[in-house]
């Protein structure tokens, strides 16, 4: 009978956990760092005076297909003057450089391109996936105390290390409506509206997420 009743209780135990590494979770925390490039006035080239960057991330899984990401990132954004194929007449004899702290809210969704996970189910979930992304959120620049919306738009690649474990790569171009984000307001000395003539910027972060709050097991069984 006690051998009965210990392999009914190690069973039980073999099954929970079981159950436990099944979970799905509907939560994601984690952080990121990267570089941040500044694409404006005074740098035509977002592949120069490239800064870095760290981010603090939050994603909401919708399902295998869609999330939420909210993310909070510090940076600079860094340019100059000097060495420009276009002529500022009011800094042509002294050129300018700038070295200015940049803060980033945004939230964006995400589609993956195939299904994400590690439960292939009649889904077929993947391991690895690229997708694309699009969102709204805010930038503030310190030298010119400009805070500004801005529209991120990029793509990415993530791979599930664990079950409750992600890495991926993710690059945003964000489209912003202000000029004063490098602390120069429209040195041009020309009309602009929208996103046209505006600073902007990319970001390239490589970033970790750790998986929390599961979700209801019986319900999202494959």
């Amino acid at each position: 009978m006690r051998k009965i009743l210990l392999c009914i209780i190690v069973s039980a135990l073999s099954l929970c956990a079981m159950a436990q590494d099944d979970n799905e979770y509907k939560m994601e925390i984690g952080v990121g760092a990267g570089m941040v490039a500044y694409e404006g006035d005074f740098n035509g080239n977002v592949t120069k005076n490239m800064q870095p960057m760290a981010s603090l991330i939050l994603r909401r899984v919708i399902n295998p297909y869609m999330g939420l990401k909210l993310d909070l990132s510090y940076g600079k954004l860094k340019g100059s003057s000097a060495g420009l194929e276009t002529w500022y007449p009011e800094y042509s004899d002294n050129p300018v450089e700038f070295s200015n702290t940049l803060i980033d809210l945004g939230i964006t969704y995400e589609y993956n391109f195939w299904p994400y996970g590690l439960h292939h189910g009649y889904q077929g979930r993947q391991r690895i996936t690229p997708y694309a992304q699009i969102g709204i959120g805010g930038a503030y620049g310190k030298a010119g105390k400009a805070f500004t919306f801005q529209v991120p738009v990029g793509v990415g690649v993530k791979y599930k290390l664990k079950p409750r474990l992600n890495i991926g790569l993710d690059f945003l171009y964000h489209f912003t409506l202000s000029d004063g984000l490098d602390g120069f307001k429209n040195p041009h000395a020309i009309s602009s509206s929208g996103f046209k003539n505006k600073d902007h910027y990319c970001t390239t972060l490589l970033y970790i997420t750790y998986e929390f709050s599961p979700k209801c097991v019986e319900c999202n069984k494959d």
